[in-house]
């Protein structure tokens, strides 16, 4: 079965001293897609060259993510445009707004959110969504910006039952990765009352490792630990959970 990472970080400078063999760990281990978000212009040339690498298992994204909007952001998004008039990506992330380290740009966030939106409208690209300590705001800029063609991933979904709903009621599968293995995470509560079609997998890497290795750095391998809790809280066998989810993931990325 091929299992899909939707959210991994695989040019990060975490992975510099071993990334080959970190990237043979995932694929011996049955992951054979990997979606990679952008972070800003700086990490551009670091996931081509990833994809270079591993032209039948990278597909990239193209965002300006919200930590690193900041006084230069106006330029970020002139890159993130240039970028998707000049080649195939395939979606618009991850987008969206963090409040959780600073609130200074909040304004900025909420307009570099909206404009991403459009792009990826314009372009007819999902979007993968970050939040942090920010449901209400994305919410209201989903509300304003609804429509048929807007679609996408709630990446690291950490929300409430409610917020699941919500969410969903906005065409965005739940990027479901290594919180669910926590336990503090709270999801793994309810997340059997919703039904795996509206789930993709993930991991982040090199952030939020699952447990065991909650605390250290996350690879793509990892996966297998979500798979293992969510076989628990869905009650159902591996092999359904890769199925529905690569399913889900092909849906949205159109590959």
């Amino acid at each position: 079965m091929m299992i899909t990472d939707t959210h991994t970080h695989l040019y990060s400078e975490a992975f510099d001293d071993d990334r080959d063999n970190m990237m043979q760990r995932a694929l011996d281990s049955g992951i054979q897609r990997f979606f990679i978000p952008a972070i800003d212009s700086t990490y551009t040339l670091r996931m081509f060259d990833l994809e270079k690498a591993y032209p039948d298992n990278v597909f990239l994204m193209m965002g300006l993510h919200p930590t690193s909007v900041k006084e230069n952001y106006k330029e970020e998004l002139k890159h993130v445009e240039e970028m998707l008039t000049q080649r195939k990506f395939y979606a618009v992330g991850e987008i969206g707004i963090d409040l959780y380290w600073d609130k200074t740009f909040l304004n900025q966030q909420q307009e570099a959110f909206k404009y991403q939106i459009e792009l990826a409208k314009k372009y007819q690209l999902p979007i993968v969504i970050h939040c942090r300590e920010s449901f209400d705001e994305i919410f209201e800029v989903l509300e304003e910006a609804k429509s048929e063609d807007l679609f996408g991933i709630f990446h690291c979904f950490t929300g409430t039952l409610e917020q699941a709903h919500q969410a969903i009621s906005f065409n965005m599968k739940l990027g479901i990765g290594g919180v669910v293995t926590f336990k503090n995470g709270k999801i793994d509560k309810f997340l059997n009352e919703i039904p795996l079609k509206h789930i993709v997998l993930e991991t982040d890497a090199p952030y939020l490792a699952p447990v065991p290795y909650r605390g250290k750095r996350n690879e793509s391998a990892y996966i297998i630990k979500v798979l293992e809790k969510l076989e628990s809280v869905y009650g159902v066998d591996r092999e359904h959970i890769i199925g529905v989810t690569t399913e889900n993931s092909k849906a949205i990325f159109g590959i």
